[in-house]
């Protein structure tokens, strides 16, 4: 999988879980976890005792779909179309998807790759 470095739709991406990210499922939802520091030393160092040395995000319902749908093989457009019987023909519910992506990407729970 390239990451994207042109000009390509994002309906046309690919979705990719970073692999710092881990995902398990609680109940209903999905929790995200990922390291709080980006170095070992820096957790050593810099880590209050009694402080876990991940963070954890809980995916409320909406989040919780498309993270799953995201698995390195389908396009946003793709996971789009397989998320319009879950959001109910509800308004709008394509632009929140394409945000929310967008969002998971800056944050850096994912990258945005082509297909070879």
């Amino acid at each position: 999988m390239e990451t994207i470095e042109g000009k390509v739709s994002l309906l046309d991406a690919v979705p990719v879980r970073c692999e710092h990210i881990t995902s398990e499922w609680e109940g209903e939802s999905i929790v995200l976890t990922y390291p709080r520091f980006k170095y070992d030393w820096m957790r050593r160092f810099l880590l209050p005792k009694g402080m876990s040395p991940d963070i954890r995000v809980t995916l409320e319902e909406h989040g919780t779909a498309v993270w799953n749908l995201i698995d390195g093989q389908r396009t946003v457009q793709e996971i789009i179309t397989l998320l319009a019987e879950h959001f109910e023909g509800e308004a709008n519910y394509a632009s929140r998807i394409t945000t929310y992506i967008m969002q998971l990407r800056k944050d850096g729970f994912i990258q945005l790759g082509v297909r070879s």
